[in-house]
């Protein structure tokens, strides 16, 4: 095939390096999802919350979070026959998705296809994250790499990038995270940063730091408080525990994040909420980061 005399030689290496597959190139270095140029020059954060915050009061939260000035939402996968509706539910109450999430198991022979599906609901709903706790049952982390790589593939098919929550044993810590990224080394499989996550997972651990180590990989953050003991259910509204949200946040800054950042409430062990509480406990949350950085 030759190359026509307009043709563009850029084009053309492009068009030579997409018929190679996933993983034959080693790169230099962190690939950064690329984002909009006006949305990394933006001075402001995409502020969603995790509908799952609410507990056994989800159906509270589709009117609770615009009352409060929340408009983004974190949200499971629907079936794809049910994108419709909830589009629809989506538009009545003024609420956009921006990070969904997905569910499978590495470990399982038809986890890609799987994930195929929902990575193609991501895009009907329009949106570009892919929630994801790795886990990989009964096969090596080997076998994960690899299984992540393909995923990647049919992910930037649609669009969309798929991102590693801070979950044993492929996303522990920074360290871990970053181990994973390099070993996947796909542009489309980065990192979503949970930094309640790292305290219950880590003693002692400086959440601080361990965005530091991977914030190059970071495509989405998870802002989730905690008590700081590890291995404790000890979730309250953000602003209650130990987590030094200013230092993320400025971390973010520095590194010009631009992508979602979603608010997770997840409780304290041995002390329900009720309905009022727990939309309390959100509100509050708002509040607090409000203080801190402009969201929109």
């Amino acid at each position: 095939m030759r190359r026509s005399a307009n043709e563009p030689r850029g084009a053309w290496r492009l068009i030579l390096l997409g018929l190679l597959p996933a993983g034959v190139l080693a790169f230099p270095g962190p690939i950064r999802t690329a984002e909009p140029e006006d949305a990394r020059s933006s001075s402001t954060w995409p502020l969603a919350c995790r509908l799952a915050s609410y507990g056994k009061y989800q159906d509270a939260a589709w009117d609770h979070l615009p009352s409060i000035g929340v408009h983004h939402v974190f949200m499971s996968i629907p079936k794809p026959e049910e994108v419709p509706s909830i589009q629809k539910k989506l538009d009545a109450h003024r609420l956009k998705p921006l990070v969904i999430r997905g569910q499978t198991d590495l470990g399982q022979p038809g986890c890609i296809q799987e994930l195929a599906v929902q990575l193609a609901t991501c895009e009907k709903l329009g949106v570009r994250y892919l929630f994801l706790s790795p886990r990989h049952t009964g096969v090596d982390k080997e076998v994960a790499y690899e299984r992540l790589r393909r995923a990647g593939d049919i992910a930037r098919e649609h669009g969309v990038v798929i991102s590693l929550e801070t979950h044993p044993d492929l996303g522990t810590n920074g360290d871990a995270h970053l181990e994973t990224m390099r070993r996947v080394n796909h542009p489309n499989v980065r990192v979503n940063f949970d930094t309640g996550n790292i305290t219950y997972y880590n003693a002692g651990a400086d959440v601080v730091g361990e965005l530091k180590k991977v914030i190059d990989y970071v495509a989405t953050v998870e802002l989730k408080d905690h008590g700081g003991r590890p291995r404790t259910w000890d979730f309250p509204a953000l602003g209650q525990g130990k987590i030094d949200f200013a230092g993320v946040l400025q971390v973010l800054k520095e590194h010009r994040y631009a992508g979602p950042i979603t608010i997770e409430v997840e409780g304290v062990e041995g002390k329900p909420w009720d309905e009022g509480q727990t939309k309390q406990a959100v509100a509050d949350s708002v509040a607090f980061l409000r203080k801190l950085a402009p969201f929109r």
